[in-house]
């Protein structure tokens, strides 16, 4: 097995990071919290990319590329801090008309109930993976979606969905009612219990974190190096340096980890890159802040937005207890 990225998935990197540099970089961010609405424009851009046709086969339209493909553009989506249902998104290309061309907005009901960005979205997908219409979408506007009458009663329900107040001012949250997803178990033939968390969107989601921990640490190396005091840069003093260290440390550790999950795609191996991801953002973001000091939680300083998005995250996709859960199976079981 390779590890390590090819030229060929380097050039992908690249290519994808340049995009987002040019497209949305640190001016664009801040404007994206002053507007709190998704930008569709980008999202065209992103699907003329070819970003959201990642997985899907060249004979349907799509890039053709694998997991280990995904992971690295999904890195870069999360270094950039990119605002959006990108997940739902991409997994619904080849089901969902316009969704491999960003021309629509997939959301997705997380096992939770949790759903980010739904007044934005076009479609809804279920927990259970049913295609639903977007609270604002009239019945029967989306192919393949279910019947007129579950779909008007579903959209009756999204529409109830409880607006939450989100840490990250960039990841609009609604919980979905328990009556909406009834409705979605009742046309699925009844769901025996909690669904499980998508392996492909865990796998992504980590990736995300895995970029924006590796954002977290350029902040702090950053300003370790340029921050003076007592006329020496902070990062000449112990502290600073066992902290950007640690930080290091920990973003490596978890690339290793989503790099290795995205060749084997075993769902153990995505159950500890989940996991080592969330605890390299979080952990990375909070150290971050720490060798920012004062400064690190102002509003001028985009430090905040990285704690924040990293901690939007791990709730997402059965908030990494599922992963605890099956990885402690694992462990208990023994040897197959």
């Amino acid at each position: 097995m390779r590890f390590r990225p090819t030229t060929d998935q380097e050039a992908l990197r690249d290519g994808v990071r340049e995009v987002l540099a040019r497209r949305f970089d640190a001016t664009a961010l801040r404007a994206a919290v002053g507007r709190a609405t998704l930008d569709r424009a980008l999202w065209r851009d992103l699907g003329a990319a070819g970003f959201f046709a990642l997985l899907l086969p060249e004979a349907e339209g799509g890039v053709g590329l694998g997991l280990p493909e995904a992971v690295l553009a999904f890195e870069e989506a999360g270094r950039a801090l990119l605002p959006g249902p990108l997940v739902p998104t991409l997994l619904a290309a080849g089901r969902v008309p316009g969704a491999a061309t960003g021309e629509t907005v997939v959301a997705a009901v997380d096992v939770g109930g949790l759903v980010e960005w739904l007044t934005a979205a076009d479609v809804v997908l279920g927990a259970d993976g049913t295609v639903l219409p977007g609270p604002g979408t009239p019945p029967g506007a989306v192919p393949d979606a279910l019947p007129d009458v579950l779909s008007g009663a579903l959209s009756a329900a999204l529409s109830g969905a409880v607006a939450l107040r989100s840490v990250d001012p960039l990841t609009p949250l609604h919980r979905v009612p328990a009556a909406a997803r009834d409705i979605a178990g009742d046309t699925a033939g009844g769901m025996a219990g909690p669904v499980a968390p998508d392996p492909v969107a865990v796998l992504l989601t980590a990736a995300e974190q895995l970029g924006t921990a590796g954002r977290a640490c350029d902040l702090a190396a950053q300003h370790a190096r340029t921050r003076e005091q007592f006329g020496r840069p902070i990062g000449a003093f112990q502290a600073v340096r066992h902290l950007c260290a640690d930080l290091l440390v920990r973003v490596e550790v978890a690339r290793a980890a989503v790099y290795a999950a995205a060749v084997t795609a075993g769902p153990l191996d995505i159950a500890a890159a989940r996991l080592l991801a969330d605890e390299a953002a979080v952990r990375g973001a909070r150290d971050c802040l720490q060798v920012h000091g004062g400064m690190g939680f102002t509003w001028e300083a985009e430090v905040h937005l990285v704690l924040k998005r990293a901690w939007t995250r791990t709730r997402r996709t059965g908030d990494g207890t599922q992963s605890e859960e099956e990885l402690a199976r694992a462990l208990f079981s023994g040897p197959a």
